[in-house]
Parts: C-alpha cells; structure tokens; sequence
C-alpha cells in the first residue's frame, strides 16, 4: 500500500480552487433532494389529506380509530369524537385523530 501516493492526492485535492466546492456539496444535495421527493413530500400529502377528512367529519360517519374500533359518530366536539359501538351501542368518547378512515353515510347504503 503507497501511502505516499494517497497523501499527494489529499494534498491536490485540498488546493482546488474555491469555485469548485459545489462539486463537493452536490452529492449531499443530490441526496437531500431523493430523501424529499421519496419520503417528506408524500408524507405532507398524507398529512394534509388526513386533516382534511377530520375537517369533514359529521354525524352519521361510520369511521374506524387507530385502535381498530368501528362506529357510528354520535356527536362531535372541538378535540373528541362520541362513537356508537355496535353490537350493544356503547358510546365511547374518543379522540378526533384517532380517526384514521370514514365511511360517509351515503357510501354504506
């Protein structure tokens, strides 16, 4: 191993010039931009639908919570949901984003 040959070339490598330092942040930009495209934008996408459908939710939704609870929504209020759980109609108060999917009325007919 010619550890002569590799010094010389960190030695090239730190006398270039300041005008090529992008060649060097590319990669990590090259990087950040898959990591954006592939994992945060389809994740805001997901967010803002997601906050869309607890924006829309009324009474009569038929809706599953995170914890795999399915209901019929009996009122709202500001932070919490009160369900009607089949098969003896408990009413449960849950919390609104806990609501992962709704199955409007007019959709289960």
């Amino acid at each position: 191993m010619n550890l002569m040959g590799w010094n010389s070339g960190l030695a090239l490598w730190l006398q270039i010039p300041g005008g090529s330092s992008l060649l060097t942040i590319a990669p990590l930009l090259f990087i950040f931009a898959i990591f954006y495209f592939l994992l945060i934008m389809p994740q805001q996408r997901r967010q803002k639908k997601w906050q869309a459908m607890l924006g829309e939710l009324k009474t009569g939704d038929k809706v599953t919570t995170s914890g795999g609870l399915r209901g019929t929504i009996m009122s709202l209020k500001d932070d919490a949901v009160t369900l009607r759980v089949p098969p003896d109609n408990l009413k449960l108060e849950v919390s609104r984003g806990s609501v992962v999917s709704v199955t409007t009325a007019e959709e289960g007919k």
